[in-house]
This record gives C-alpha cells, structure tokens and sequence, in this order.
C-alpha cells in the first residue's frame, strides 16, 4: 500500500450528499478551506438513463443490494457518488411538518427549530435548488393517482420538485453535481472522490483522519481543524463508532416502511422516459401516505417476481402498469453498528406490529384508489397475496401484514444521530457538534430526530443550512473573542 502525503485542510467534509454539498458550499464561500471526500466516484448524470439497471451498478452501494435485518427484512438504498442520494433520487421536495418540528422542540430539546426560525433556510435552498412546480401536465401514472384520489374524496397534491426545465417542459434534476458540488469547486473547495475514511481521531487542537483511496491501495492522512461527517444515516454512526467518539451513535436509527403495489390499467400509463409521478396522497398524514415509484421495466420485474406466473406476460403489458406505494412513518425501531474486519455495519430494523397494521390499512385503501382510477388488475408485493382484479378481493388483505413474508422496502433512513439537549436521546447538540467533542459535527439525515413522514431531503438541507451558518457565526465571534 502506498502512502499518500499528508493532506490539511480547515474543514474537511466526509460525504458530498446533500448535507454534505450543501455544508461545503456555504463554508467554502465563506473563506474556509475546504476539502470534501467521497467513497464514491464522480459519475455525471449523463452517464446513463435515470432509474437504470446501470445507474444502480454505478451510483448506489452495492448496486443498490443493502438491508436491514429484523423478523422482516427491509431492503434500502444508499447513494456511493459524488451527490450521493441526490444523484439518484426523484427530487421531490417537502419542508418539514411545523407538527414534527415542535415534537422535535419538545421532546429533544433543540434550540432554533420554530417554524419561524427554519423558514430563511427552507427558502434559501428551495431558491439555490429551483424547487418549483411541473410547467405542463403531470405524466399519465402520476395523474391516475390523483384521479383516484379525487373520486375517493381524499387530499392529493402535486409535490414540487429540484428540476429546471426548458422552453419545450423537459426537466433536468438539479442534483448536487449540478448544484452545490460546482458552486463549492468555484468558491476553492478541493475534491477528492474515490476516498473512504477509515477512522478519525483528535489530535492537538485539531483532528486527523485515516482514509484509504482506490481499492485500498493507498493510506491517505489528513489533518482539520473541523471535521463534518456527512455519509448519511447509516456510514455516519458507522464511522463514529469506529472511531470511539460518540458511543450512542447509531443505538436509534429509523427508515419510512414501504410497500408497493403494481397496477395494470387498460390504457398506456408508462414509457421509458416516464419518470416518477409528482402526485401524493396525504389523507391519511400522518399515520400513512401514497405516492408513485420509478415503473421501469426492471423495477417492475422486481415486484411482479411475487407473482411468477404473470411475470411472462410483463414484456408485452408493462406500458400498461405502473408501481404505486403506501409509506408509513415508522418508529425509532433499529441500530446502525460496526462490525470488524467487514466494510458495512450491521443495521437492524424490526418492524412494529402497529405499522405492519398500519401498512395492511394502507394497502387496502391504495388498492380502493387504483380501482377507482380504472386500474384492471393489481399486484401487491406481498408473496401469497392477489392478485386483485375487483374490489371484493382485497378481504384477503389481512389486518396485518405478515411478517417476514411482505416485501418492504425504504428510500428513506434517518434518525441514527439526533441533535439537540437531552443528553439521554441525542448524540449531537442543537446545531450538529457531537457532545463532548469540539470540532466534530454531523451533517446529514442522521441529525433528524425522527421520522418526518416525508420525503427528507428538504429537511436535511434545512438543517445543514441552519447548523453552517451558525457554525459560521461561532468562528466569527471566536475570532473576534481572540
């Protein structure tokens, strides 16, 4: 192995994803120097068709192969590029509930999070990212949806999304590579892509952080002033408890259960360049909600694999279909841990009786709403169950969804290092400092207390924002202080 020379830097950012883009663009326009590492390499959007088997291979952790062990498996997904989950995202953008912002308040004790006082930064990024709504209609899945919703006389609504579009209505996401990453490069900030950080530790005044490059064939050393660790909700924990710097990092962890449902309508609901539909249904917000998935013919393999002996027929039928979900919030119910001698931690999620109710209820009431939009055939991902082709079979849904059998999935996991004052449920302060250690902070989705019930990025761009510039403000009165 070879030895790279010593690197410095004042900040060292670990992570390019949102928190981690957004955190390294305002510090380095600010005048600090510095450096981001990203395990993952620098993959333009271009490289491939969106929601591609190819996209999985090059821009997701482990092509996209990850879990969550428990009584019922979740599978999840992890961005490992430059942009990390930005990049393969669909955009969708929710601030975060003023409800879930008091609980937050109330029952972690963090300072600075009145709807009032969140709003400049909800703002800010919604104008840096071109958070704006569809220029023309929705695609046809996506309008089925809030057809059905409209004849149930249930609340559905078109969720804005980061996309720029041109005078013809294409739109283009505006991801981190398109975004944050360039205005962070153009402000001096150095990039190291390909980069995973092994261990950090406190030296001096300062930290220094222990990385590998390539293939681990080479040890990279680097030394900061201040460290934000940004990898997300489960390589955060990680790295913090390898480390041996905050030891009730990833003992919460939570994720948003989803189960999916392939609908098959008489019509044409879906192309190669559909998209994911920008409609939701939040009549039922907090406890559950609906939305469409990416329907690509890969993806909808995956879910009609429950049901093999309509599988042959897909090639022929899958512009007719597209996938539709039910989400539930999920609880603090799982723990992020390292494991030795192996790369990934072992995560743990164990699904609550409650929301295994509460995603049967869910399902039932998705499948009404896709009967109603004119839907001809449904396919649940849940083994042994459907399919439906009226509305008299949905009885066989049970009052809960079996466990171990349903098919779950996330694109959503958070909650591994909540922020605020009660010493006994979080591991980092108000603004991201990790108790106990000056000049460490985090700055992604584990700084989420809890379950938002929305999509989080918004949420996690809105905090980083907020814990940036106080940061900012600290170096500011420190200096002056000296």
């Amino acid at each position: 192995m070879t030895l790279r020379p010593v690197q410095r830097a004042q900040v060292v950012v670990v992570g390019s994803g949102p928190g981690g883009a957004v955190t390294a663009c305002l510090l380095a326009e600010a005048g600090k120097d510095v450096l981001i590492l990203e395990e993952g390499d620098f993959i333009p959007q271009e490289s491939c068709r969106p929601f591609s088997v190819e996209e999985m291979g090059q821009k997701y952790r482990n092509g996209g192969l990850t879990v969550a062990l428990g009584k019922t498996k979740v599978p999840y997904v992890e961005g490992c590029c430059v942009g990390g989950g930005s990049e393969i995202n669909s955009g969708l953008y929710h601030r975060t509930p003023p409800d879930i912002l008091e609980r937050w308040r109330r029952e972690f004790l963090v300072e600075g999070l009145l709807e009032e006082e969140m709003l400049p930064f909800f703002e800010a990024n919604e104008r840096d990212l071109g958070v704006t709504l569809m220029p023309g209609p929705a695609s046809p899945a996506s309008l089925k949806l809030h057809a059905g919703a409209t004849l149930m006389g249930w609340r559905s609504q078109e969720v804005p999304r980061w996309f720029t579009y041109d005078a013809a209505g294409v739109g283009r996401r505006n991801s981190m590579t398109k975004l944050f990453i360039p205005r962070a490069l153009k402000a001096g900030a150095r990039l190291m892509p390909g980069t995973r950080v092994m261990n950090l530790r406190r030296e001096g005044v300062g930290w220094r952080l222990q990385a590998t490059g390539r293939n681990r064939k080479e040890r990279i050393d680097l030394r900061a002033d201040a460290v934000f660790v940004a990898g997300g909700a489960v390589q955060t924990p990680a790295l913090l408890r390898r480390s041996g710097l905050a030891p009730r990092a990833g003992r919460s962890f939570s994720l948003h259960p989803t189960v999916k449902v392939a609908a098959e309508f008489s019509e044409e609901v879906n192309s190669v360049s559909a998209g994911v539909p920008v409609h939701q249904v939040k009549e039922f917000a907090p406890h559950y909600s609906f939305g469409g998935s990416v329907s690509s013919l890969p993806f909808l393999s995956l879910v009609m694999a429950d049901h093999a002996d309509h599988l042959p027929r897909l090639g022929k039928v899958w512009r007719q279909m597209a996938i539709y979900y039910c989400m539930v919030s999920g609880h603090m119910g799982g723990s992020v841990r390292p494991l030795p001698f192996f790369d990934d931690p072992l995560v743990q999620y164990a699904v609550s009786d409650a929301d295994m109710a509460s995603l049967a209820e869910g399902l039932k009431n998705l499948c009404l709403l896709l009967f109603a939009a004119g839907a001809r055939m449904l396919y649940p991902s849940v083994p042994g169950l459907g399919p439906f082709g009226k509305r008299e079979d949905l009885a066989m849904i049970p009052q809960r969804l079996p466990a171990g059998l349903a098919n779950l999935m996330s694109l959503h996991l958070f909650s591994s290092c909540p922020m605020g004052e009660n010493l006994d449920l979080c591991v980092v302060d108000s603004f991201g400092r990790v108790h106990g250690q000056d000049g460490l902070y985090v700055a992604d989705a584990s700084l989420l207390c809890s379950s938002p019930g929305v999509n989080p990025q918004g949420s996690i761009m809105a905090v980083v924002r907020r814990n940036a510039m106080e940061y900012l403000e600290r170096d500011k009165r420190k200096i002056c202080a000296n």
